[in-house]
């Protein structure tokens, strides 16, 4: 009786070879993050938006093309270049004291995005540490800090930062540790929400059983898994910020003159608005711009790290 004729035999008529397609290769984490932010186009243009916004601010000395505290006493209130009496030198016209919007804006933009970025660490680096030590320290440590978090809540941020103004006094320095302060509180209560929601995870009882010291359970195993709503706060409170220091330089707590700062000259501006509605109407602009492009860009850092929005996709 003749042998069984071998299916993985290439000269076998019967059972010719098959070729399998080649499965294609799993996408890395930051390749599948980045495909499901693209998917959100209003995040896409956003985060285009606010790159273009902070290579200016980034630039500023060298494209802005004038000094910004120079004044051109023979040219106050001087139209942008599309309206009439408007000088191809001015591109966006002059302020009430002859000095140039566009520069000003430009270093302005400086001014408005380093406060949130610098406010926005200032409060997330204590604020995870805080949120951390209340979830690993229950009895004793959580009840005190968050107690202390619930009396700054109790207060907006916007007077909280008034508040703490008034004690250290105006100024740039001053107006980021204000911002920071009244934006701690919510990083203490997500970093406590986050981790007390990881440590009953099975990875952590292992880490326990492994020998794994507090701080590096803290650090390398908690924190991690920690990152996504932490990332998606800092985005949002960005843009707070953002609108905090604008409120405070229109208020004359922020940012002192002559240094640009977008609410501060919506301030000295105001009284312009019907003679030269430019000086009030770019500076506006300005922050609803940077504003609205960290929240879309905020949102679509929501929407790639959430993994039960993957999930309903």
């Amino acid at each position: 009786m003749s042998a069984l004729p071998d299916p993985t035999d290439p000269a076998d008529p019967i059972h010719p070879p098959v070729d399998h397609p080649a499965l294609p290769p799993a996408a890395g984490p930051w390749r599948a993050f980045w495909q499901a932010y693209a998917a959100n186009r209003g995040a896409l243009v956003a985060l285009g938006v606010f790159g273009l916004l902070a290579l200016a601010a980034v630039l500023a000395p060298w494209i802005a093309p004038h000094d910004p505290i120079h004044q051109y006493r023979m040219n106050m209130l001087m139209p942008p270049i599309w309206m009439a009496g408007g000088e191809a030198r001015f591109l966006l016209g002059t302020d009430e004291l002859g000095r140039d919007l566009l520069s000003r804006l430009l270093h302005g933009a400086r001014v408005s995005l380093g406060i949130g970025l610098a406010s926005v660490l200032l409060s997330l680096i204590p604020g995870v540490l805080l949120g951390l030590l209340a979830a690993f320290h229950q009895r004793w440590l959580s009840p005190v800090v968050m107690r202390v978090m619930d009396v700054m809540l109790a207060l907006p941020g916007l007077l909280l930062a008034i508040c703490v103004i008034t004690v250290l006094g105006p100024g740039l320095l001053n107006t980021v540790v204000a911002i920071a302060i009244g934006s701690l509180p919510e990083y203490v209560r997500l970093t406590r929400a986050a981790a007390l929601a990881e440590l009953g995870k099975d990875y952590v009882t292992a880490s326990r059983v492994a020998g794994a010291s507090t701080w590096r359970l803290m650090f390398s195993a908690v924190l991690p898994n920690c990152m996504a709503p932490l990332i998606v706060n800092a985005s949002l409170s960005f843009s707070a910020a953002i609108l905090e220091a604008a409120g405070l330089g229109f208020l004359g707590l922020g940012v002192q003159a002559p240094t640009p700062e977008w609410g501060a000259m919506l301030s000295s501006a105001r009284d312009y608005i019907v003679r030269a509605p430019w000086v009030v109407t770019l500076p506006g602009l300005a922050i609803l711009l940077s504003v609205l492009s960290v929240n879309l860009v905020g949102d679509g850092l929501r929407d790639a790290l959430d993994p039960r929005l993957k999930r309903a996709s």
